[in-house]
């Protein structure tokens, strides 16, 4: 049997991620210093931890309701509003394995074979593929230093056709920690609601902002709440990335769809993460403000230091990267990142892994100690003098 012929093309044709290819190439390495995953350095706080080790203690091991515990549910609303004045009832929340299983629904929920969704880039290595894998054309928006890697009016009116169904917005963004304040936010929802779009908004890094600046989203807007989708979750605030917990926020009639693809395909999130979870909602929000701050922290530092050693960077306002320009090097995106590991062993990601208008740019993660970014931008700076 040729397997090759049996296997979805659509599926064949993907690429791998960026992202794990450094990451890889890093593991097999000794003495690497590596920023290229994003994952917070911290544990999960204890008292997050504890809640789930007594409820594996209480045998609470069992399915869950699909759409997620009751308790959990109705903990995000409280959430949502409590932290970002948004109002959504219990039916219009569904407790995802993670924040990507939720955009991957979403996804095949909302598109149809030949739509075309409007993916800005640089941006998270998902949306692409997740789009193909539902028929759609994902359609590339280029976002720009200049504009401080924002989505702007302009931008999106240039690409959209009467097929543009979807628009992806990711903000805080990965990979340059851009922002959209809300002075821009409410801009483009002229043109979202001009066009009857549906956005797609990743906001897993809405708690990671910095400068005094406030989490605005789409659907804080009443005329645009109906057309928005928010994508969240406990990876990134909380430091539960292992725990593959994340939520959608949206219409109830678009969650009860999302709910019933969930069903058949996960059945339920994890059991004990979202007994944890419950936890982290009611009692986290003191944690939220002592990471931030460091992050906030290392993140004057690194910026400071790449500049130094003759990298500009633009400043990020939000999540925990720097998207260094590193086209001074005479090098691309791949063959910086791949000569810096093998010099220097530092492991970083190119900027291209995040779509073709992140070439001449590399995503550095500053979840980490200062120790180690310190190290980091001490061989980052043998490297440029050699060069």
């Amino acid at each position: 049997m040729n397997i090759k012929e049996r296997i979805n093309p659509t599926i064949q044709e993907l690429k791998p991620s960026g992202i794990r290819r450094f990451f890889d190439l890093a593991s097999a390495m000794e003495d690497v210093v590596s920023r290229s995953i994003g994952e917070p350095d911290f544990a999960t706080p204890w008292h997050i931890r504890d809640i789930g080790i007594y409820s594996l203690e209480k045998s609470r091991t069992h399915y869950l309701a699909n759409a997620g515990l009751p308790e959990l549910r109705e903990e995000i609303t409280r959430y949502m509003y409590r932290r970002f004045q948004l109002d959504y009832e219990i039916p219009n929340v569904l407790v995802t394995v993670g924040g990507s299983e939720a955009i991957d629904l979403a996804c095949r929920i909302l598109l149809k074979p030949g739509d075309e969704a409007i993916v800005p880039e640089p941006s998270f290595v998902c949306y692409e593929p997740l789009c193909k894998l539902a028929g759609a054309v994902p359609v590339r928006l280029q976002t720009r230093a200049e504009d401080e890697f924002m989505v702007t009016p302009e931008a999106l009116e240039a690409v959209i056709t009467p097929r543009t169904r979807v628009l992806f917005l990711s903000y805080p963004n990965n990979p340059t920690g851009a922002i959209m304040t809300e002075e821009a936010v409410r801009k483009l929802a002229e043109v979202v609601k001009k066009h009857d779009l549906f956005v797609v908004s990743d906001e897993i890094y809405a708690e990671l902002t910095y400068g005094g600046e406030k989490h605005f989203s789409m659907a804080n807007i009443p005329e645009m709440k109906e057309n928005v989708l928010i994508v969240n979750g406990f990876s990134k605030a909380y430091a539960m990335t292992g725990w593959r917990l994340g939520f959608a926020c949206g219409d109830e009639y678009l969650i009860k769809m999302m709910t019933k693809l969930h069903q058949f395909g996960i059945m339920s999130a994890p059991t004990t993460s979202q007994y944890a979870a419950c936890e982290a909602l009611r009692e986290g929000d003191g944690d939220i403000t002592a990471m931030r701050e460091e992050y906030d922290d290392r993140r004057r530092i690194i910026v400071e230091g790449l500049r130094t050693i003759g990298l500009p960077c633009f400043e990020p306002r939000g999540a925990f990267y720097v998207f260094p320009d590193i086209r001074s090097s005479g090098l691309n995106s791949e063959g910086f990142c791949e000569k810096l590991l093998r010099e220097e062993h530092v492991a970083i990601v190119p900027g291209n892994a995040f779509g073709e208008s992140g070439e001449g740019f590399a995503r550095i993660s500053y979840a980490a100690s200062l120790e180690n970014i310190s190290k980091a931008l001490e061989r980052m700076e043998n490297f440029m003098k050699r060069l």
